[in-house]
């Protein structure tokens, strides 16, 4: 999350407004466009991109964390004061200016919402609740706020039972770095860290002064095994906050319901709510202050895991939309056999066994990954260690769950973490337990009758009675399954088995390649049915790869063999001493993001081995391989005899990779749900993991380039990706999408055609794993049946290549209600028809019934 900005853009130049009045804004957005406000891109600059972002179609624009942050933080969510909107990014009245200028374009604010951490910032009297809690201990009135174990460490020599807290800002052991501390009245400072002195201990000697704090000063290191309050994931600089508190609740929100109550803000994306003790508390607590406001949750849901349908919100910020709309364009055999060539890549021999089969190597992956975090020297060790602690307590205070030692206990919990199968378990004390986080604690135990096993499982389930131990060890347990799905899966597995690397995305499923289109329409039934107005997304600030870039990618699926021994001959190349997984991740890289500088491509595979942590870690770096692969990277850019191939393959890809792009972008745009556009992606976008994805996009740029015709430079994909986006957004604006239906194709291409109807009067039509089409010959004969208006028969033919509507006083039922290609302005008569005609310009379609009665 802290990341460098990219240098400072051009401000957007302005565009024409729209006629006044503007539209009346609609209930829920008909689609959002995000936003990553910084020191390079401030509300002033949004303003200035308001005409743009009405005229490319959207309702509501989306903007990143808006409360004051650590100074020149590139995304926000390293919130220090909840009292005030970010001076940095311009301050309240730019964020009312904003508004004021959003309203009259018909267009809304929805506002990123982080409820479940502050930075500990540097110098910390940024934040002033922390500050008082370092320098008042236990007896601060902001002491509620942070969610901290003070029993975990021992307090000062005059309240030895009162604990403090482990600050592991130390650049090395206290004993080394003692000259290096200085007090200045009553702060302590080391480096740029300026820590309050409790009241009267100024004037002790330093080692004296040091033992008297509420706060224990240490090594950096000691964070992993030791720390003692909790933190966003691994991040010991986010601490987090009981917003479970009213109090708590109250304060960290007033400023932003205040703005709600005033008309500035129409709606919530809620960061994290996995992190939180009570989501669904949460969610209630928040939908009572705003009267019900259009609110979405980033919620990672795997495998089949559904949003709990008792969180009173419109839905997800949309990862399972971005899966299941890149399944349904990546072709599940390919994928597997892709997976095979890789490990036959990596070992030198054809892998045993079916490369989709389970075990599979993925899954394998992901347990290590969350088996990593949890153990003895593991990056979540304090957190596991805290439930130990309370598992420990449990024992002295009740016989009945005594001489369960710590070391068994923590050797459960490792197991219980480790084998959980989703983000977490939604328990809530006092309540029972819901049948699937039931399911999954028992399929976390696979079977074992250990009793300290079950004891785990048990305390976890809240099932063994009421308490205040029992009842926080459940809530933790909760709390600290999400942070080892997210660090074990996501940010480690995700960069150790990189067969596919557009699989190992944000909510991904790399053990399971792939969607069939049946699955997906029955996904997109089960949106409309349950959560019509989800968020739906392809790019965001925290994927790895774009949507483009992944579009790319997912053609390597149609071709494993080929790109496999492209693969070995780029290594080859590029000359001995490579890392054979960096290679491959390395040469992935590349076509993801090319045309792409050195610096962009060193900086993304050194944080991918970073994140593996196999041969080099953020903690345990080792600067000689690092050093040998950001040397093989950017050796690539000089290598006469590598660089050709690489652009050669691109080309190569570019017709298989547009048309996936193309596909993707208007099934985002057509499938239930809402779409959540993010800063840039209406042109291809081919950006790699933050830093590289959060860098200022000129909007100016793209305002200009809405204005030119996609015809005007054929085959350009920036222009007819923006059409699509413009065309598809408008027309969300301008009428309602009804339900969906899918369409089948007929013929011997039928199998790469994906179709659906929302309502009546639109169908989209996209294509799916179009090399596999083009080595079939293409379309041949295959058709798709176009449904008639209701009520009448359907007609047939090819199409007429006018541009008049007709314009008929009935409503066009003369012409047999025809569809028109709002991209192509094309017409064709309902019935069936030949997709080489309909698919002649484009590889999708947007049909559209102008005019039905």
């Amino acid at each position: 999350m802290t990341n460098a900005a990219e240098p400072a853009q051009p401000r957007p130049a302005v565009v024409p407004s729209p006629p006044e009045p503007a539209p009346a804004p609609p209930p829920v957005p008909t689609a959002s466009y995000r936003l990553q406000l910084q020191p390079g891109f401030t509300l002033h600059d949004a303003t200035a991109a308001v005409p743009y972002l009405a005229a490319l179609g959207v309702s509501h624009l989306h903007l990143s964390p808006l409360l004051e942050a650590v100074p020149g933080s590139t995304h926000g969510y390293d919130t220090v004061d909840h009292g005030r909107i970010s001076e940095q990014l311009g301050g309240e009245d730019a964020l009312r200016a904003l508004a004021a200028e959003a309203h009259r374009h018909g267009l809304r604010l929805i506002a990123d919402v982080v409820p479940n951490h502050m930075a500990v910032p540097t110098p910390e009297q940024l934040n002033r609740p922390l500050w008082h809690v370092l320098r008042d201990g236990p007896d601060s009135p902001y002491a509620r706020w942070f969610d901290i174990d003070w029993t975990a460490q021992p307090g000062p020599p005059d309240a030895p039972g009162r604990g403090r807290v482990l600050l592991p800002l130390l650049g090395d052991r206290l004993g080394a770095v003692l000259d290096r501390l200085t007090v200045d009245g009553d702060t302590l400072r080391y480096h740029d860290h300026a820590l309050p002195l409790r009241p009267g201990t100024a004037h002790l000697p330093l080692p004296e002064l040091l033992a008297r704090q509420w706060y224990r000063l240490a090594w950096w290191r000691l964070a992993r095994t030791e720390l003692n309050y909790r933190r966003f994931f691994t991040v010991n600089e986010l601490i987090a906050v009981r917003v479970e508190e009213p109090e708590v609740f109250e304060a960290t929100h007033a400023v932003l319901l205040r703005l709600h109550r005033e008309g500035v803000l129409d709606g919530f994306r809620i960061d994290h709510p996995d992190g939180l003790a009570d989501p669904r508390g949460y969610l209630e607590r928040l939908a009572a202050a705003t009267g019900g406001a259009y609110t979405v949750v980033e919620k990672i849901l795997t495998g089949d895991e559904r949003l709990p349908d008792d969180w009173p919100c419109a839905g997800t910020t949309g990862y399972d939309a971005l899966r299941r709309i890149d399944g349904v364009l990546t072709d599940h055999a390919g994928a597997c056999r892709l997976a095979g060539a890789y490990e036959a890549f990596l070992r030198g021999a054809e892998p045993a066994g079916e490369p989709c089969a389970d075990p599979h190597p993925a899954l394998a992956a992901a347990r290590r990954g969350r088996s990593d975090m949890t153990g003895p020297q593991g990056e979540l060790a304090a957190e596991v260690e805290r439930l130990v602690r309370l598992a420990v307590r449990l024992g002295a205070a009740d016989p009945a769950y005594a001489d369960h030692p710590p070391w068994r206990l923590r050797a459960a919990l490792q197991r219980l973490l480790t084998g959980f199968p989703a983000y977490r378990p939604y328990v809530r004390p006092g309540e029972p337990l819901p049948a699937v986080s039931a399911e999954q604690l028992d399929e976390a135990l696979d079977g074992s009758a250990d009793p300290t096993d079950r004891l785990v499982a048990d305390l976890a389930a809240g099932r063994l009675g009421r308490g205040p131990e029992q009842d926080e060890f459940a809530v933790r347990f909760a709390q600290t399954a999400a942070a080892v799905a997210a660090k074990g899966v996501e940010d480690t597995a995700f960069y150790r088995w990189n067969a596919l690397l557009g699989l190992n995305e944000v909510g991904g499923e790399p053990s399971r390649p792939g969607l069939r289109p049946e699955d997906f329409h029955a996904w997109c039934h089960y949106v409309e049915r349950h959560w019509p107005h989800t968020m739906t997304v392809l790019s965001t600030h925290d994927t790895k790869r774009s949507a483009d870039a992944r579009a790319r990618l997912a053609v390597l699926a149609e071709q494993p063999e080929a790109w496999a021994a492209e693969a070995d001959a780029w290594s080859t190349a590029a000359g001995p001493g490579g890392d054979r997984d960096g290679d491959w991740l390395l040469w992935q890289t590349l076509v993801a993001a090319w045309p792409v500088t050195p610096d962009r491509l060193v900086t993304a595979v050194l944080k991918a081995a970073r994140e593996a942590k196999v041969r080099t870690s953020w903690t345990a770096p080792d600067d000689r391989f690092e050093r040998d692969l950001a040397d093989r990277a950017r050796a690539v850019f000089g290598n006469a005899g590598l660089l050709p191939r690489i652009e050669g393959q691109v080309r190569a890809l570019a017709p298989y990779a547009r048309s996936n792009t193309l596909a993707a972008a208007l099934l985002h745009l057509t499938v239930p749900g809402v779409p959540d556009l993010y800063q840039g992606s209406e042109e291809p976008l081919y950006t790699l993991v933050d830093p590289d994805n959060r860098g200022v996009v000129d909007l100016g740029r793209l305002a200009v380039r809405l204005t030119d015709s996609p015809a005007a430079r054929p085959g350009d994909l920036a222009r007819e990706k923006l059409h699509l986006t413009t065309t598809a957004l408008h027309l969300r604006r301008t009428r309602t999408l009804g339900a969906h239906r899918p369409l089948t194709a007929v013929g011997p291409a039928a199998g790469h055609l994906l179709a659906f109807a929302r309502g009546a009067d639109v169908v989209s039509v996209v294509t799916r794993l179009p090399y596999g089409l083009d080595r079939a010959g293409g379309w041949g004969t295959t058709e798709l049946h176009l449904p008639g208006p209701p009520g009448l028969p359907d007609g047939g033919g090819r199409a007429d290549d006018g541009h008049a509507d007709g314009g008929r006083a009935d409503g066009g039922r003369a012409d047999g209600g025809r569809w028109t290609d709002e991209l192509t302005e094309r017409h064709f008569p309902p019935g069936p028809v030949p997709v080489a005609d309909l698919l002649a310009a484009y590889p999708v379609a947007l049909l559209t019934r102008r005019n039905t009665a």
